[in-house]
């Protein structure tokens, strides 16, 4: 049975670990888990980690759970549209990409607490911003709008605003 993680924030480890991890919206298609699959590459497995924090939350927690090799799972890019495979086929995919980066498994039914197996908080300095690959390149968009709530997003929005010559 293959392994994900699902990272969340912090202080809500306990309820899921005792409830379970509920569906969210993925787009206007389709409720889902977000996870990833227990990798030998740690980087790989809590990739989106750096990512969760610019959204506000301060630490990241992980749920690490199982669920059986034939269930159907989407597997994808996160701004393409995901492949439906069987859990074991995802991990298989993840292990062959090249580096895995930007890569996300969304499983299609609510995690049970009997399917968890541990709860822990990782390291919190792991994970890429902006989307993968993206250091020591700039932003897509460094508009007010695009910017707002990042780490240095003055400094962003000043160097755009002189390149493009906006007010």
């Amino acid at each position: 049975m293959p392994q994900f993680i699902h990272l969340t924030d912090e202080r809500l480890l306990k309820r899921l670990e005792k409830s379970g991890i509920r569906l969210t919206r993925w787009g206007d298609k389709v409720r889902c888990v977000y996870a990833m699959p227990v990798l030998p590459d740690f980087q790989v497995s809590h990739q989106w980690l750096r990512e969760l924090k610019s959204r506000g939350i301060r630490t990241i927690g992980a749920v690490q759970f199982r669920i059986p090799d034939e269930e159907e799972v989407l597997v994808g890019r996160y701004n393409e549209e995901p492949l439906a495979v069987s859990a074991a086929q995802a991990v298989r995919t993840f292990m062959e990409h090249s580096s895995g980066l930007g890569l996300q498994v969304l499983i299609l039914r609510r995690i049970e607490a009997a399917d968890i197996t541990r709860c822990y908080v990782p390291k919190q300095v792991i994970g890429w911003r902006y989307h993968p690959d993206a250091h020591g390149k700039p932003p897509f968009c460094g508009c007010e709008y695009c910017q707002r709530g990042l780490i240095k997003n003055r400094k962003i929005r000043e160097r755009y605003e002189a390149q493009n010559g906006a007010a």
